[in-house]
């Protein structure tokens, strides 16, 4: 007896031993999926310093949408491309969860993009392209269209026949879309001469030198294609003070509440802009956190249409509480 009670003793010993071994590694996982679920999200923002008031809208929204999503995030500023590769790269040694980019230079900011790839970081681009596909999803308006409905539309006001001039940007994918779109879709009007083109450097003080320019060049000039809102706001003021009345038509971009304003009260030249907004920023943002989450978007380029707006549909877009 005493032998088998000290049996029963020792298979019992053992058997506990088992359980406990079992729940132990069965609580394991747990331990660890929990640790996961509780893994910090930090989104990095690497965006061009806000020499106008767009980039201003998209870093105020930037922040405002990573609060909105309860996320952390680091957020980083660039005059230039090599500074805006060494923030990413400084991002990239933090271990960041994601990066949303908007690049200051399409190709400039190319080869940084590889690095973020090798890092296994996902990276979201928003406005400016890359030169290549190292990005998990990009959000940009439609560069190409502006140009297209904004020759469009001055064509159609025109009857066919007229002067242009435009006032470009620096060299960036937003710079050679809506440029090329403008020319491509002009040529199909041979009576619509484009008399000159310059880079406003998408900044208001610019846009008026710029147009300054072009008043003292040009003495007959009847439609003035802008890429960009603020550069348009810039030239109107250098038309105005000219006293010109010859040109009748104003076209911009990128939802300026100021310029906005202006499309609605403005009666001796006719002024439409196209969308753009610095809003997107806010959607990248969000796409950066579901993309975190494991929500993979069903489509890696999201394009906002370049609608117009004018006179008759302002009041629809106008936010007088708007960053921008």
């Amino acid at each position: 007896m005493r032998k088998t009670g000290k049996m029963w003793l020792v298979i019992s010993l053992v058997f506990a031993m088992v359980i406990g071994a079992v729940g132990c590694g069965s609580q394991q996982p747990a331990a660890a999926d929990k640790a996961d679920a509780k893994k910090e999200i930090v989104i990095g923002l690497s965006f061009p310093a806000a020499d106008h008031g767009w980039l201003g809208a998209i870093i105020k929204n930037a922040e405002d949408e990573a609060k909105a999503q309860g996320v952390k995030y680091i957020i980083t500023t660039a005059d230039n491309p090599n500074k805006q590769t060494s923030d990413i790269e400084d991002l990239i040694t933090k271990k960041v969860s994601a990066i949303v980019m908007l690049p200051i230079e399409s190709a400039s900011m190319t080869p940084v993009a590889k690095k973020i790839k090798a890092a296994n970081i996902p990276l979201i681009v928003v406005d400016r392209e890359i030169e290549s596909d190292d990005f998990t999803a990009v959000v940009k308006g439609d560069n190409k269209g502006i140009g297209i409905n904004g020759a469009k539309f001055i064509a159609d006001k025109l009857k066919g026949k007229g002067n242009v001039v435009i006032i470009s940007a620096p060299p960036s994918s937003v710079n050679t879309l809506r440029t090329g779109g403008f020319e491509e879709t002009i040529k199909a009007f041979p009576d619509i001469k484009v008399l000159a083109m310059q880079d406003g450097g998408f900044q208001k003080e610019k846009g008026y030198t710029v147009m300054q320019n072009m008043l003292q060049a040009h003495k007959q000039i009847d439609a003035v294609f802008t890429l960009d809102d603020e550069m348009a706001l810039g030239a109107i003021k250098a038309i105005k003070e000219a006293k010109r009345t010859d040109i009748k038509l104003l076209t911009g971009a990128g939802g300026n509440k100021e310029y906005y304003e202006m499309i609605k009260n403005e009666k001796d030249i006719e002024m439409t802009t196209f969308i753009y907004s610095p809003l997107m920023v806010k959607d990248g943002v969000k796409l950066a956190v579901n993309i975190l989450k494991g929500n993979t978007p069903k489509e890696k380029v999201t394009v906002i249409p370049a609608n117009a707006i004018t006179r008759e549909n302002v009041d629809k877009y106008y936010d007088a509480k708007a960053n921008y």
